[in-house]
């Protein structure tokens, strides 16, 4: 198996309600590339989240900046200064919740989209009706890992994707069963995708071509968050 990722830079800026599958198929053919089956679109949540108003006043203020982060988290968990870790009203463990200042006009910040999975779910749906083609949708953001130095990005919303791919059960190369063994398919599509999108080149779209086709099915970006009973650090 071999894979090809694409950036796929941006025509214009994306603004609140804009058609963002319409910012897509232009960026495709300004790269002239079309569609195909088994193709796999990777989005970032930032262009997501302005495409669907997530953006906000924001005054600069630390004290506004506190209030804004822990009004969009469902429970603080650790406090250093302004810096926020939190558990975000979707599950998501991560630093300030999301809020985002980086790539934001002047006076404002962009949040999370308020449902990654939904938001993927309509692209792709979008993309289908469109296009006439069905392809995967991964949306992604850029999150720190505990006990790890520096970010990566990560899967917060999937569609036509096996976003968790369960091996458990199934023989290794030795033919020993495998007891515990579930690959994050979906984050590591996005780790790989990050790689050419870069964080300052206008490319929030990104086109991964060759993945295996076991890859794809039903699954969502929320089968990647651990829940609290099988969380050892809660």
């Amino acid at each position: 198996m071999s894979l090809t990722i694409t950036p796929l830079a941006l025509a214009a800026a994306v603004g609140t309600g804009d058609d963002l599958v319409a910012h897509l198929l232009d960026a495709l053919e300004v790269a002239r590339l079309s569609l195909a089956p088994g193709d796999l679109v990777v989005v970032t949540s930032k262009v997501v989240a302005k495409s669907e108003g997530r953006v906000v006043a924001f005054s600069g203020l630390e004290a506004d900046k506190v209030r804004l982060i822990e009004s969009e988290s469902r429970r603080v968990l650790r406090r250093r200064g302004t810096l926020r870790i939190t558990e975000t009203h979707h599950g998501f463990v991560n630093a300030n919740a999301g809020v985002d200042l980086s790539n934001a006009d002047e006076g404002t910040a962009v949040l999370l989209p308020l449902d990654p999975d939904r938001s993927a779910r309509r692209l792709r749906g979008e993309i289908g009706r469109r296009v006439g083609v069905e392809v995967g949708v991964v949306i992604t953001d850029t999150f720190g890992r505990a006990w790890r130095q520096g970010v990566c990005d990560v899967a917060i919303g999937s569609a036509g994707v096996r976003a968790l791919l369960d091996l458990r059960g199934t023989p290794d190369a030795n033919g020993r069963v495998l007891e515990a063994t579930e690959v994050a398919i979906a984050d590591e599509i996005a780790a790989a995708a990050n790689l050419v999108m870069g964080k300052a080149a206008a490319t929030p779209f990104a086109l991964l071509r060759g993945l295996d086709a076991s890859f794809f099915g039903e699954g969502s970006g929320g089968d990647l968050v651990r829940r609290p009973h099988d969380d050892l650090f809660r």
